[in-house]
């Protein structure tokens, strides 16, 4: 669910391939449960590689603390402001044991304040063509950078989904074999020269040609 509302805020819809995601995995468990739901997860995001990361992502993912006043407020009363400062300063290092552990103690101007993860929230700041999102000790970062190889997948996923489309509209059997002629066009010629086998496998074509159409009455258009 956070990888598909990372592709919602940067409009990319879910036909569209993309290349990989980054979850920092804070212990063993959890890093066994993600490497578990792998195909799943792939298939159901459209994603072609998983990459599991030790620990919080330190080096990869620059985390911030950002205070939570209505919980450290009645916490520590007039040490609010240096305890809040003192959240504010913490370290990678710092967020990495607040995560793993639940809990960190800071020093707040010469006193020690214990600071649970309730008390604060963790913000993973954005890298360059990826987005992050965070959920409770949960972080993914998305790679949204499109290629030009990924954007003519995604292309070849619209055609098998638009076809799917006119083989029902036309009351097509399931079974039914097709032929298919596309018009030459900058578009879609490269995608059926590299992903042909696929739409026909996909929509039971038995064979793709690419040509001129000329008033062709059961033309459609994609």
């Amino acid at each position: 669910s956070m990888v598909l509302a990372l592709r919602r805020k940067a409009s990319i819809k879910v036909r569209q391939p993309l290349q990989g995601i980054m979850v920092p995995a804070l212990s063993s468990s959890m890093k066994f449960a993600l490497e578990s739901i792998r195909p799943l997860l792939l298939s159901e995001v459209n994603i072609k590689e998983l990459n599991i990361v030790d620990g919080t992502g330190a080096g990869v993912l620059v985390k911030k603390v950002k205070p939570d006043f209505k919980k450290l407020g009645p916490k520590f009363g007039k040490a609010m402001k240096q305890v809040a400062a003192a959240v504010q300063a913490m370290s990678q290092e710092d967020i990495a044991e607040l995560e793993s552990k639940g809990k960190v103690t800071l020093d707040a101007t010469g006193t020690p304040a214990v600071i649970e993860a309730s008390d604060v929230e963790i913000i993973s700041e954005d890298i360059p063509g990826w987005l992050v999102a965070n959920e409770g000790n949960v972080t993914v970062a998305l790679d949204v950078t499109v290629t030009e190889e990924l954007k003519r997948e995604g292309i070849a996923r619209d055609i098998v989904n638009r076809i799917q489309n006119i083989r029902k509209s036309r009351n097509y059997d399931i079974t039914d074999k097709i032929i298919l002629i596309f018009e030459v066009s900058d578009i879609t010629t490269p995608v059926i020269e590299a992903y042909g086998e696929y739409i026909g496998r996909q929509v039971l074509a038995s064979a793709i040609n690419v040509s001129d159409i000329e008033d062709c009455e059961s033309a459609e258009t994609l």
